[in-house]
């Protein structure tokens, strides 16, 4: 059985670039290192490793110019930090966003009607024309029909305290 090493040494073998010796290797690998990057960007989420790909790109640019394998490794070193630098405030924009505001939110502060009695457990509350899933922020059992205020929410779980009855 061929290992894939084999296979793709073959597969490169084939690629129309002269041969010009370990120039021709450092530019072979300079391509995978590019599209290796790229590919791990594209499957991830976050910016993870862009700035390397445009680096391995510079790299590449350096082996076709036909400099040395340590001025090659300079450009991607360099390139990919100047490209790291130049991104660092859009990165820490994307991510100091983490918490995403919705239209739930709206019912934070909102008072419900407790549908199915509630308590840090299990429980239903009617608010803002839904009826929700509900626990009790404080662990107090709040009965069916009690009134209360929503504290918080999260995911589709209201937390809600007893609403304090006023007094006219």
């Amino acid at each position: 059985m061929r290992s894939v090493v084999w296979i793709v040494a073959d597969a490169l073998e084939s690629i129309p670039i002269p041969d010009l010796g370990v120039f021709r290797l450092m530019t072979v690998i300079w391509i995978i290192a590019a599209v290796v990057f790229a590919a791990v960007e594209g499957l991830t989420e976050g910016l993870v490793s862009v700035w390397f790909a445009i680096g391995a790109l510079a790299g590449l640019i350096a082996s076709i110019m036909r400099y040395g394998a340590l001025t090659q490794l300079a450009a991607f070193v360099a390139v990919s930090a100047i490209a790291l630098a130049a991104t660092r405030p859009l990165v820490r924009r994307y991510a100091a966003q983490g918490y995403v505001r919705t239209n739930a939110d709206r019912v934070i502060g909102q008072t419900g009607r407790v549908t199915e009695t509630v308590d840090a457990e299990s429980g239903a509350v009617y608010a803002d024309g839904k009826t929700w899933t509900a626990r009790s922020s404080d662990g107090t059992v709040l009965p069916a029909e009690t009134a209360v205020r929503v504290d918080r929410i999260e995911g589709v779980k209201l937390y809600v305290t007893r609403e304090q009855e006023t007094r006219a």
